[in-house]
């Protein structure tokens, strides 16, 4: 396991992919609540392409939890100091959900260090400050367990869950098994993170995938992002919030198909 020790948190991350110096690189960002297996289903089919890194964020995964409030900021220059560290110049992203807007934040904020973005999932500003604060009430009163059913209500589709009920297990694991200061500081990044008057600012080419059914941030909240940054396009597959290992082959050929124009 490879670590990068910061000054107030540790990150967890993994390499995966061939390691020559000519092949580029390919950054997966998780969502809330869940740690770098969620990309397990990506990992076969873009290895062989790219290097492939994945990282827990700050207080999920193996990576370590520094008190909150984050904030996006805070979450973005995370991602920055992990590819100072790896001494990756430029790289291509894929970020779902509260990761989707982290790539957001890097596409106005560090645009030069990356190439394409793939943002899934996800919105310029998801939910609002209060269904935010009162998500972290209830987290800081008792805790993730009992947030389970209606994260799996959300994630996943009830015809997926009841044919691929392994799939939805490992992801939920994850979720259970994230610290409650971590996910209390992505709710606290989550409240205060609205994009909305910045991401035209995306020079980089921009891909948004929405899952058709997703509850949580639904095709219109892609459109959005796809027409307001400079060069974006949507593609809608099926399935729900997690719409990578739904739909894992499909988000597998869009990604190679936008990131080999």
């Amino acid at each position: 396991m490879a670590y990068l020790d910061l000054p107030m948190h540790r990150l967890h991350y993994r390499i995966d992919g061939d390691q020559g110096g000519n092949t580029p690189w390919l950054l997966f960002c998780n969502s809330l609540g869940t740690d770098l297996t969620m990309w397990d289903a990506q990992v076969a089919d873009l290895s062989p392409h790219y290097r492939v890194l994945r990282y827990d964020r700050r207080g999920h995964g193996r990576s370590s939890a520094p008190p909150p409030p984050y904030t996006i900021a805070d979450l973005g220059s995370d991602v920055v100091s992990l590819l100072d560290a790896l001494e990756i110049e430029r790289t291509h992203f894929c970020g779902l959900s509260i990761g989707g807007l982290t790539g957001q934040w890097l596409g106005i904020h560090a645009g030069k260090r990356l190439d394409r973005i793939v943002v899934c999932a996800t919105a310029a500003r998801i939910g609002t400050p209060e269904s935010w604060a009162a998500r972290i009430d209830s987290v800081r009163a008792d805790g993730l367990s009992p947030l389970r059913a209606a994260t799996a209500e959300r994630w996943f589709s009830a015809e997926f869950a009841a044919n691929h009920p392994k799939a939805v297990d490992r992801v939920l694991e994850g979720f259970g098994a994230t610290s409650v200061d971590g996910y209390i500081g992505g709710c606290t990044a989550l409240a205060g993170a609205d994009l909305r008057g910045d991401i035209a600012e995306i020079a980089n080419p921009l891909l948004a995938i929405s899952g058709d059914a997703d509850p949580v941030c639904p095709p219109s909240d892609l459109e959005a992002i796809a027409a307001r940054v400079q060069r974006g396009r949507h593609v809608s597959l099926p399935g729900r919030h997690i719409v990578n290992v739904e739909s894992a082959s499909a988000f597998n050929a869009a990604l190679l198909d936008f990131l080999q124009p």
